[in-house]
């Protein structure tokens, strides 16, 4: 009977779908905005970055700690709500324990607590402020150096200098969304950077030749997008950043050309103030890699929304 052979085959069908369900996706999966609170060294406490992704049934983490670039770390090992791995050439344990989309558990260097990334998906921008000075040229009003006692930034001539390695400085306004020009002088063998909302590393560098790859040299932002142009090496003399961040996508002109264009920032990166990052931040510039860098015309534009 042609009806009963096909309802056979629809039950048969119908048995048989469930066993191929796809597991349901890891409690780590996807970013996370670490805060690492120890007593032993200020300040007391430092921001973290992991990202955990599981093909395959093969669990792997890269994050961004205190301080470098992002890179993987190894031996990961996830049992239920509970993931352990290792990092850096101790091979430093760190342990973690997620509820609720909440981390908590143990860096090498103190407790952790952890809150999933945010997205920050761009909103439009239809017309942005008249642009307003950062620096005035003549004084450090509206910039706070982080190490007062190790500062070696002054105004002079205009230009906002730092004659040598020591503090790092930032705005003591914070911005959200925003369009910045920025001006720099990076002597050979300098090395700074430009922190958006500070935890966004626009690498300033001009370190030998062969040291650092497309991923943390001049225009990268550090250790995640590299410039897709490469612009010819002027040490000593002024640049130009005009810098795009909507979200945390950015894009990135350097002396007229387009090197960045309107892409994701997964993380914060190395040397981050926070890991805050739906929150609002200072323009933050690094100061304790080397001296002799000189900035100038720093001015910003918000949206109107």
């Amino acid at each position: 009977m042609p009806g009963a052979c096909s309802k056979a085959v629809t039950l048969a069908i119908v048995s048989v779908a469930p066993l191929f369900t796809a597991d349901p996706p890891s409690p780590f999966s996807g970013r996370w905005d670490l805060t690492i609170i120890t007593s032993k060294s200020a300040p007391s406490t430092h921001p973290a970055w992991i990202e955990f992704s599981d093909e395959g049934g093969a669990p792997t983490i890269r994050m961004v700690g205190r301080t470098g670039s992002v890179h993987p770390t190894h031996n990961v090992k996830v049992s239920g709500s509970h993931v352990t791995f290792e990092d850096g050439s101790a091979s430093a344990v760190w342990q973690m324990t997620v509820n609720g989309r909440r981390l908590t558990g143990q860096a090498p260097d103190g407790p952790l607590t952890g809150v999933p990334a945010p997205l920050l998906l761009p909103k439009a921008v239809f017309a942005w402020t008249t642009p307003e000075p950062l620096f005035n040229g003549h004084d450090l009003s509206g910039w706070l150096p982080d190490h007062p006692a190790a500062n070696h930034w002054i105004a002079e001539h205009g230009e906002l200098q730092n004659t040598q390695a020591g503090a790092n400085i930032r705005t003591t306004r914070q911005f959200g969304d925003f369009k910045l020009h920025i001006e720099y002088n990076c002597p050979p063998g300098g090395n700074s950077g430009v922190y958006l909302r500070g935890r966004y590393e626009v690498q300033v560098e001009y370190e030998p030749a062969g040291r650092n790859d497309s991923f943390h040299g001049m225009g990268s932002i550090y250790g995640f997008i590299p410039p897709a142009t490469q612009v010819d090496p002027r040490p000593g003399q002024w640049e130009s950043y005009d810098v795009t961040l909507v979200g945390r996508n950015v894009t990135v002109v350097r002396d007229g050309v387009l090197i960045v264009d309107n892409a994701e920032i997964p993380g914060i990166t190395g040397g981050a103030l926070d890991s805050r990052e739906g929150e609002p931040g200072p323009i933050y510039l690094q100061g304790d890699h080397s001296g002799g860098l000189k900035y100038r015309n720093i001015a910003i534009w918000e949206p109107r929304r």
